[in-house]
C-alpha cells in the first residue's frame, strides 16, 4: 500500500561529491545502464519510469493497440499495466521534460499538464510514494538513491481527480472518454444482472422446496 510522503529537501552536491557518487553508482550498476560524468559537471543516465495510467491516453489513431474509441484523427486507448520505459537524460532535465520525453516516445497528444511523475521507494516494510514537482531533477535523485529499484523509482501517473485540469483535454478527447466509461458501465451493469438474476434464482428454488406442500 502506498503511503503519501513529503518531499525531502535538496541537498546540494559539490562537483568531488557528484564524481564519488558517480563512481560509487557505476560500481553498483548490474543493467549496464551507468552514469556518465562530462567536463562541464553535467552528468547523464538512464531512469526507468513505471506507467501506471487509469484514464486512456490520446495517440495519433496510427498508433492503434489496446482497447480504443475512434475520434478523426486520433485514438484514446488504456495504456497496459506495468508498462516500464527508459529514458536517457542529463542532470539538467526537470520532472516537467521527463514526462513531455515519456508521452513524447509513446505519441501521446495529451497535455503534459495533466500528468505527474511520483518517486517510490521501500522503507520499514511499508511503500512510499511523493509527488515530484516540475522543478526537481530525477536523475540526480536517482545517483542520491543509487542504482536499486526498492531504494527509489519513478511511476507516471494522472494527477488526482480533485487535481485534474480538465480545461487542458480537448473536446474529442472528453467525448472518447465518456464513450469509454459508458461501454465500461453497461458491462458491469450487465455482470450485475447476470450475478442478482443467479441469486433470485436460487432463491426462489429454496423457497419453492420450503413451501412445497406435504
Amino acid at each position: 500500500q502506498d503511503v503519501q510522503k513529503e518531499s525531502e529537501p535538496h541537498v546540494y552536491l559539490s562537483k568531488e561529491e557528484v564524481k564519488e557518487k558517480i563512481q560509487s553508482y557505476n560500481s553498483s550498476v548490474t543493467d549496464k545502464l551507468k552514469m556518465t560524468l562530462n567536463a562541464n559537471g553535467i552528468y547523464t543516465g538512464f531512469i526507468k519510469v513505471q506507467m501506471e495510467l487509469c484514464r486512456p491516453i490520446t495517440v495519433q489513431s496510427s498508433q492503434n493497440q489496446g482497447r480504443c474509441a475512434h475520434s478523426n484523427n486520433e485514438t484514446a486507448f488504456y495504456l497496459p499495466d506495468g508498462c516500464v520505459n527508459t529514458l536517457h537524460i542529463s542532470s539538467t532535465n526537470t520532472v516537467r521534460e521527463v514526462i513531455e520525453a515519456l508521452l513524447k516516445k509513446f505519441f501521446v497528444a495529451d497535455n503534459p499538464a495533466k500528468f505527474a511523475l511520483y518517486k517510490r521507494c521501500h522503507k520499514e516494510d511499508q511503500v512510499y510514494t511523493c509527488k515530484l514537482s516540475d522543478r526537481e531533477h530525477p536523475l540526480y535523485l536517482r545517483l542520491v538513491a543509487g542504482p536499486r529499484s526498492e531504494m527509489l523509482s519513478f511511476v507516471l501517473r494522472e494527477h488526482e481527480t480533485g487535481e485534474v485540469m480538465w480545461e487542458a483535454f480537448t473536446i474529442p478527447e472528453l467525448q472518447n472518454f465518456l464513450r469509454i466509461l459508458d461501454k465500461e458501465e453497461n458491462e458491469q451493469l450487465q455482470i450485475l444482472k447476470k450475478r442478482y438474476a443467479a441469486y433470485r434464482d436460487k432463491l426462489e428454488e429454496a423457497l419453492s422446496g420450503v413451501w412445497k406442500p406435504g
